[in-house]
């Protein structure tokens, strides 16, 4: 089985070289990768500046969706095919069970103490907007990323925060009003131009 080594410094000048020249640049997700499947191959689109964290954009295969990653969750290796799984053996036969039973003066099996219940691991979600009133979600569990920034639309948010605090809904409704006044703005823009552009044509004709 072949060693996965995350990218070097070398490895990611090479791919940029290969950008450059109009080259794709495979890559595939280490371990490390959260969000995505250990082995799965993606292709550099490109790198965010600064060169650090996860600057580092790739398209999954199969997927549309850029998204950033940093060096230690790439690699140039290709994994190895994963083993066929091996033919179902037969159950074994079942043995009866043994029930030990007491003598009279026996002391009886001290119970064994309950564990403490685990404390609850903390989640932090993270609504993001942009100029474009375009939204994405990032969420921690504990200190680990479970989802990377997935695209939410404006009407889920709209709904999540009527169920949040006012303060906390009135921030999200006052980015929503303000992405729906620029895309107000943007189709009256676009109208304006249209009718320009047939007026030009009818001019022409």
């Amino acid at each position: 089985m072949a060693r996965v080594v995350a990218l070097s410094a070398e490895d990611i000048e090479r791919i940029g070289a290969d950008l450059a020249a109009g080259k794709a640049a495979t890559v595939w997700f280490t371990a490390a990768a959260v969000g995505v499947t250990a082995g799965q191959s993606a292709k550099v689109t490109g790198f965010a500046e600064p060169a650090e964290g996860d600057f580092i954009q790739v398209r999954p295969t199969g997927s549309r969706d850029e998204l950033s990653f940093s060096p230690a969750e790439l690699t140039l290796v290709k994994p190895a095919p994963r083993p066929k799984p091996a033919a179902l053996k037969p159950a074994p036969e079942l043995v009866p069970e043994v029930v030990m039973g007491l003598e009279p003066g026996a002391e009886a099996p001290t119970p064994r103490r309950r564990e403490p219940a685990r404390k609850p691991t903390e989640v932090t979600v993270t609504l993001h907007s942009t100029m474009e009133g375009e939204w994405t979600v990032d969420v921690l569990v504990g200190k680990k990323r479970t989802v990377r920034w997935m695209p939410v639309s404006a009407g889920d948010v709209a709904k999540a925060a009527r169920s949040l605090p006012p303060e906390v809904g009135e921030a999200i409704g006052t980015a929503l009003e303000a992405a729906k006044n620029r895309q107000t703005a943007r189709v009256e823009q676009l109208k304006a131009e249209l009718e320009a552009a047939q007026r030009a044509l009818r001019d022409l004709g």
